[in-house]
């Protein structure tokens, strides 16, 4: 029953509605165990991502399946950069990833994060002008295969894979991420139509923004 309501379900599956579906006292934890245990060394996998369960290919076999995959657009640079700096910077303004970034971001970069849902809107800042806060969606521990966000890289990993310049300062720290729900003491939540008002203020501080790197256009 658990196998047929993960291969049926279009979206990841959380313990709690796969328990409403199985009969009571079942224990899930240790189906779920079993059933990955199971699937460990075949085509296709039984993977936990954002705290929900799901069947994915195999990571080994991922090249097989290429030439059916449609050709998605592939993001700037700029965008890349954005994301990874919500990621581990969260909650985070505009202002804060130009700062990290040093350089402006168009309102182009943020609006394509967000159409793939892989950024959202958290709430606005404690400062003067209330600038909006940026974190990151479970569709974004989805598509990377992350169970939460301090699953991302680490200092050393990053040095391993040759993303970090050997040459960084000792006292270089990367961020410990963190995607909690719950607002920071410096932020208020988001009301109503403020979405729709946040991003005006976002269109206007975009074309204020002069001398952008962003190649979104």
């Amino acid at each position: 029953m658990l196998e047929a309501l993960l291969f049926a379900s279009a979206d990841p599956l959380s313990e709690d509605e796969i328990e409403a579906r199985l009969p009571e006292r079942v224990d899930i934890a240790s189906l779920l165990s079993e059933l990955q245990q199971a699937y460990a060394g075949r085509g296709v996998n039984l993977v936990r991502v954002a705290g929900k369960w799901a069947f994915r290919t195999a990571d080994d076999l991922a090249f097989l399946l290429r030439r059916e995959a449609t050709e998605q657009k592939k993001l700037s640079r700029a965008a890349l950069e954005t994301l990874a700096i919500i990621a581990y910077h969260q909650p985070v303004t505009r202002a804060e990833i130009e700062e990290v970034r040093g350089v402006t971001t168009s309102k182009g970069t943020l609006d394509v994060l967000l159409e793939t849902g892989w950024i959202r809107m958290r709430g606005r800042r404690r400062t003067p002008g209330r600038p909006v806060t940026y974190g990151t969606t479970d569709a974004f521990l989805d598509h990377f295969g992350l169970d939460e966000v301090r699953d991302l890289p680490g200092l050393e990993e990053l040095r391993g894979a040759g993303l970090l310049d050997s040459a960084v300062p000792i006292d270089f720290l990367v961020p410990s991420p963190d995607d909690s729900e719950d607002l920071k003491e410096d932020e208020d939540p988001l009301e109503t139509g403020d979405m729709f008002a946040a991003l005006e203020e976002e269109e206007h501080a975009g074309d204020r923004a002069d001398g952008d790197d962003d190649p979104e256009r």
